[in-house]
């Protein structure tokens, strides 16, 4: 048990008992987020806990965050599949933290393995935890954002990737083999996996800018969970008019959801709305 006096917190195991002064306590469940990241990611661990950081200003949950990684530098389909290789040894890893839910936070190495891949994925991962004595539930990126795009009604949408264009067209072609039209794209061509992450939130608002989205029910701000645009979900909903979500905000989406918490986070568009739970 850790007590923390100056604040009147007790950490019993997983829960807090904090005292609210008048002899009133609250409970509060903290719960261990795992992530399974490509190497060179350095969005994945930065936009996910800024988003449940936020979310409890308005909810009592709390969460840890705990990684283990795939090597991989740039985003080409052989380095893709070498990476999804050692995808096992991560779920093994995340299993001994005994993290309760467990998030493949790669999109682009799921979508180049072929249609439906991460159904597979998912499975293969949530045996390898089995084995190691963890109930974890998985979740991919890949398919929180069609479940999220499924859930939402959003049936025709627009996307942007940082991917070279042939990847880009991958991405396409498996969002639409899920049944979800993709009536237009922007591809920025940049293989450098760490120079994807170095760009600034605000500059996929401007590169969206450049994308036709008439006819268009959503944008995908962000079909990349290493481009930074979590940030800019709230600007872009305003500025086009239309429901925003990322491969980050979908898979915050859906990893609340396995741990059957309420998917809302104030402020991130419409994967996290209250008005979409």
């Amino acid at each position: 048990m850790n007590i923390n006096l100056a604040t009147s917190q007790f950490i019993v195991g997983r829960v807090m008992i904090r005292w609210n002064g008048i002899g009133t306590r609250q409970m509060t469940r903290n719960y261990r987020i795992g992530q399974i990241v490509p190497s060179s990611n350095t969005t994945m661990e930065t936009e996910i806990p800024a988003m449940l950081r936020a979310r409890e200003s308005h909810y009592p949950e709390r969460f840890t965050f705990h990684s283990s990684r795939m090597r991989m530098m740039h985003v080409v389909k052989e380095e893709l599949a070498a990476m999804d290789a050692q995808s096992l040894r991560c779920a093994a890893e995340l299993a001994d933290a005994r993290v309760d839910v467990m998030g493949y936070a790669c999109l682009v190495a799921i979508m180049a393995m072929g249609p439906g891949y991460h159904c597979e994925s998912q499975t293969k991962l949530a045996e390898v935890a089995r084995k190691e004595g963890a109930s974890s539930p998985v979740v991919s990126s890949a398919g929180a954002l069609i479940t999220t795009l499924q859930e939402l009604g959003l049936r025709k949408v627009a996307i942007l990737a940082p991917y070279m264009k042939p990847l880009t067209q991958t991405v396409i072609d498996y969002i639409e083999a899920e049944g979800i039209e993709v009536c237009a794209s922007r591809a920025l061509e940049i293989s450098d996996n760490l120079a994807v992450g170095l760009r600034a939130p605000e500059l996929a608002l401007e590169a969206a800018s450049e994308i036709d989205l008439a006819g268009a029910q959503a944008l995908v701000l962000s079909a990349c969970v290493q481009m930074p645009a979590a940030a800019a979900i709230d600007a872009a909903e305003q500025k086009f008019g239309l429901p925003v979500v990322t491969a980050s905000s979908c898979t915050v989406r859906q990893m609340l959801k396995a741990l059957d918490l309420d998917p809302v986070v104030p402020g991130f568009g419409a994967a996290l709305s209250l008005q979409n739970v």
